[in-house]
């Protein structure tokens, strides 16, 4: 169906960054940990950057990551139950790509 991918099956849907660099490390013969950890720094700080310069970031196939405006609201201290205004704010939002809806929901 999608040839862009080659799925991996993960024991734990929850992977810590140096577990990321294993798995790379393991499937890319050729490649130190310390080349697959500098390649994945750079991946992640090119997405951080991008947001926090206002950008959307978008990986073709996979999907956009972009920063939605959430406006002030009202919500309740579950302690004490009182009211507290809490400003606007900027949250960072993952859109998955066609390519990856489809494999989901395949």
């Amino acid at each position: 169906m999608c040839k862009h991918y080659s799925i991996i099956f993960i024991e734990s849907y929850c992977m810590t960054r140096s577990e990321l660099i294993l798995l790379i490390k393991k499937q890319s013969s050729g490649l130190d940990s310390k080349e697959v950890e500098i390649a994945i720094e750079l991946f992640f700080n090119e997405i951080v950057a991008g947001l926090t310069s206002g950008s959307r970031v978008e990986l073709r196939g996979f999907g956009s990551f972009s920063i939605k405006s959430r406006g002030p609201r009202i919500a309740r201290n579950p302690r004490t139950g009182e009211n507290v205004k809490i400003g606007s704010r900027l949250l960072p939002f993952f859109k998955a790509g066609k390519e990856l809806n489809n494999l989901i929901n395949s």
